[in-house]
C-alpha cells in the first residue's frame, strides 16, 4: 500500500468508531441476501443478536487503526484464523467477502467513498485477505498432517449421550471409519455442523472439546439453550439434546482454538469458570492429571444452582487424586445444606484469594462481562497481563486493556 492509501484508511477511523456496527451489519444482510450459500458458514443467531456485525466492526477498526503495522494484530489473525478453519471457510470466499463489503462501503457512506478510498480499501483488504489464507493455509496443512487429522468434515457417530446436569448434555463422538482422531491441546473446540430443518441449511457450532486426548475420540458437553428474549432458542444445541441419539452420524471439523493449557509450564494454575464455561477446563484438568501433573490448582466454578452443576462430582474425584488441588464453587443461590468450599452469590475472587497461590497462569472462560470482571480484579492485584489467559465464547466482541 501507499503511503497515500494507508492515510485514507487510517481516515475511516472516525467514522467505523461512530457506525460500524451499522456498516457490518448493512454487509452481512447483503451478501447472505446475494450469496445465500454463505448461510451455511455463518451463526444464524449470532446474526440475531447482533453478536456478529459487532464482532466484525471491532476487527476492521482494529485492522484500519493499524494499518501501518498489521503485525501487531498477529494474536487478533490467529484466534480468527483458527474459527475459519474451523469452520471451513476457503481462499475463493474471501473474493465473495470482499466484493460485498466494498460495495458495503460504498452503499452506506455515499459519496465519502470517493473512487480513492474505495481504492486504498480494495488493497487493504486484498492485504488482509492475504494474511488470513496464509494463516489458514498452514492450519489446515498442520491438521491434515497429524496422525489421525483431517481437513474439512469428517463423518462422527455418537457413541455416548450422557446427562451432565439439567442443562448440560456430554456426546462421545467416534470417527464414523473406525480411524484415529487427531490429537490436540487441551483446551482445543471441534465444530459440529447439524441441517436445521427450520433454517433450511446447515449451521455450525464450535463446542469445546471436554475430555483429555486419547486418540479415540472426542467428548463435547453442550449446554441446551432455551433463548430469551435478548436471544433465540439454540437451534443446534436443541438438535443436539432433543434429536441426535446414540448412533446418529454427525459431520465434525478437526479441533481448532487457541486458548490452550500450556503444557511445559510448572507454576500453579487457577481455572475461573461460569456455567458452560467449564468444558475446556474439564479437558485441561483431565490432562493435568491422566499425565501426573503436579502443578498446583485452584478451581473456581460458578453457576445457578446445585442442579444445573455440571461435573462436580467428577471435579471432586480429579480433585483427591491430585496433591494439590483445591475446589471452590459459587451458587447464585443455594437452597440446600452443603459441604464447605461453596459459597452463595456470583463468583467473588476476593472470597478464595487466600487459595490463589503467586506467580499463578489464571485461565477464565464464560461470558463477557464475567471475564471482564475477573480480568479487572486480577489486573488490579496486580497480576500481568500475560498470565491471565481467557476464551469468550461465540464472536470475540470483548476488549480488555
Amino acid at each position: 500500500m501507499t503511503n497515500e492509501q494507508k492515510d485514507l484508511v487510517k481516515a475511516t477511523v472516525p467514522v467505523l468508531k461512530a457506525n460500524g456496527v451499522a456498516l457490518t451489519t448493512y454487509f452481512y444482510n447483503r451478501m447472505l441476501t446475494k450469496n445465500p450459500e454463505l448461510r451455511n458458514v455463518f451463526n444464524s443467531a449470532n446474526q440475531h443478536t447482533g453478536a456478529q456485525p459487532t464482532a466484525l466492526a471491532m476487527a476492521v477498526l482494529a485492522y484500519a487503526e493499524h494499518i501501518d503495522n498489521p503485525q501487531v494484530l498477529s494474536h487478533a489473525v490467529n484466534r480468527i484464523a483458527n474459527k475459519h478453519v474451523s469452520l471451513d471457510v476457503r481462499p475463493e470466499q474471501y473474493a465473495i467477502v470482499g466484493k460485498h463489503l466494498l460495495a458495503s462501503i460504498g452503499e452506506v457512506l455515499g459519496e465519502a467513498a470517493t473512487p480513492e478510498l474505495i481504492d486504498a480499501w480494495l488493497v487493504a483488504y486484498q492485504q488482509l485477505a492475504g494474511i488470513m489464507s496464509g494463516a489458514e493455509a498452514d492450519l489446515y496443512s498442520q491438521s491434515a498432517a497429524k496422525e489421525g487429522g483431517w481437513s474439512g468434515w469428517r463423518p462422527f457417530v455418537v457413541k455416548q449421550k450422557v446427562q451432565e446436569s439439567d442443562e448440560i448434555t456430554s456426546f462421545y463422538l467416534h470417527p464414523a471409519d473406525q480411524g484415529k482422531v487427531a490429537g490436540f491441546i487441551p483446551g482445543q473446540y471441534i465444530t459440529v455442523r447439524l441441517f436445521v430443518p427450520e433454517l433450511h441449511v446447515f449451521q455450525p457450532r464450535q463446542y469445546s472439546i471436554s475430555c483429555a486426548p486419547n486418540g479415540e475420540y472426542y467428548r463435547i458437553s453442550v449446554k441446551k439453550e432455551h433463548g430469551n428474549q435478548q436471544r433465540p432458542e439454540g437451534y443446534v444445541s436443541n438438535l443436539l439434546h432433543n434429536s441426535i441419539q446414540e448412533g446418529t452420524m454427525i459431520e465434525v471439523a478437526a479441533p481448532s482454538g487457541d486458548f490452550v493449557l500450556d503444557t511445559e509450564k510448572t507454576d500453579p494454575i487457577v481455572f475461573i469458570s461460569g456455567g458452560v464455561g467449564v468444558t475446556p477446563f474439564m479437558s485441561m484438568l483431565d490432562y493435568l492429571i491422566s499425565a501426573g501433573n503436579k502443578r498446583p490448582v485452584t478451581w473456581i466454578h460458578g453457576c445457578r444452582g446445585y442442579r444445573v452443576h455440571a461435573f462436580k462430582d467428577h471435579v471432586r474425584e480429579l480433585g483427591e487424586k491430585h496433591d494439590a488441588m483445591s475446589v471452590h464453587t459459587f451458587y447464585d443461590k443455594i437452597e440446600q445444606q452443603i459441604e464447605d468450599g461453596y459459597y452463595e452469590g456470583f463468583v467473588d475472587l476476593s472470597k478464595v484469594q487466600q487459595a490463589m497461590q503467586p506467580d499463578a497462569q489464571y485461565y477464565i472462560c464464560g461470558p463477557g462481562a464475567f471475564i471482564k470482571k475477573h480480568f479487572d480484579y486480577l489486573s488490579a492485584q496486580g497480576v500481568a497481563r500475560e498470565a491471565i489467559h481467557f476464551e469468550e465464547f461465540g464472536p470475540a466482541t470483548l476488549a480488555v486493556e
